[in-house]
């Protein structure tokens, strides 16, 4: 059954059904052809300005999403929290009803609240995409996630896959749980019990603290990065502890499947929560995961210009 995009935001992945999902990775797989010919450009958003507010600092979301919009043809602003008017006492909603009225069509926003995004898509009728919101959400992450191991496997229904590290903290943990479950895969979630609470369990989730039983039946291992900023909190004793119980290296390696795929999000704390033999060996597709999100994010912009 073929479905049509009617939504004007990407705020989270709950929101989404499993057929809006697929969509979103369809149109995806069409853009990654594009990413990939001599001329990487077409006209898809020729005449849309799109704003990337960048309220909390990132490098690789926002580099992804400006090129997915330059090689869709959209008229680009970027904007900080740092030069913004945010600085001198101006709500954020004053802030983002002023950008509308200059015309913008879609406003790309990372923030460190969450539910930021869902407040201001209720008060203007441009576009908003969620490209981060606290520990809430991190929806194109998620969609990036699922179209590799889509791409690698065919389906995600009946996989087995393992998000390891500080789940606590990580909105990619919880957009890819959204993600991976509407699709039929199986979700563990491993970490130190600080850091990987047992609440997850009533959505579904399996939780474990212990690394190998993570590893031992799973299809794909997403490693997420130790946030140091975490460890004056004592969420662990110490980073070299943490990565002795729950690092992926060639010792711990030997309980995966000789096919499971070894993914992160980025930016990798090497010989911590991965070493480096493991993140540049065969078994990694994560130099994938950040070409894929290019496509991801391409499709993600088209789809909700489309709504508007």
């Amino acid at each position: 059954m073929s479905i049509s995009w009617t939504q004007k935001d990407l705020l989270e992945i709950y929101d989404l059904t499993a057929a809006e999902i697929e969509l979103i990775l369809d149109t995806a797989e069409e853009f990654k052809k594009v990413c990939l010919r001599n001329v990487k450009k077409v006209p898809a958003l020729r005449g849309k300005t799109v704003v990337n507010f960048f309220i909390e600092p990132s490098t690789r979301t926002r580099v992804s999403f400006e090129l997915a919009e330059q090689r869709l043809s959209a008229d680009i602003i970027n904007m900080s929290g740092s030069v913004s008017s945010l600085t001198k006492g101006e709500t954020l909603l004053d802030t983002v009803k002023n950008i509308e009225a200059l015309q913008a069509d879609i406003i790309v926003m990372r923030h460190s609240a969450p539910g930021a995004h869902m407040l201001i898509a209720k008060h203007i009728k441009c576009g908003v995409i969620n490209a981060g919101d606290g520990s809430h959400g991190h929806p194109t992450q998620a969609l990036l996630d699922v179209f590799t191991i889509r791409e690698k496997f065919g389906s995600l229904k009946g996989l087995n896959v393992s998000i390891i590290g500080d789940i606590l903290h990580s909105r990619v943990a919880r957009s890819d749980m959204w993600a991976l479950l509407k699709l039929g895969a199986n979700v563990t979630f491993a970490g130190p019990a600080t850091l990987c609470p047992r609440e997850f369990e009533e959505v579904g989730v399996r939780v474990c603290h212990n690394l190998k039983d993570a590893l031992v039946d799973a299809d794909v291992v997403n490693l997420l990065r130790i946030q140091h900023e975490r460890q004056a909190d004592g969420f662990f004793p110490s980073t070299g502890e943490y990565s002795q119980f729950f690092g992926l290296n060639r010792d711990s390696a030997q309980f995966l499947k000789p096919d499971a795929l070894v993914m992160h999000p980025g930016p990798i704390n090497r010989d911590i929560e991965l070493s480096s033999a493991i993140a540049d060996g065969p078994q990694s597709v994560i130099l994938e995961q950040v070409s894929n999100g290019m496509a991801v994010r391409m499709a993600v912009l088209f789809l909700t210009a489309g709504a508007l």
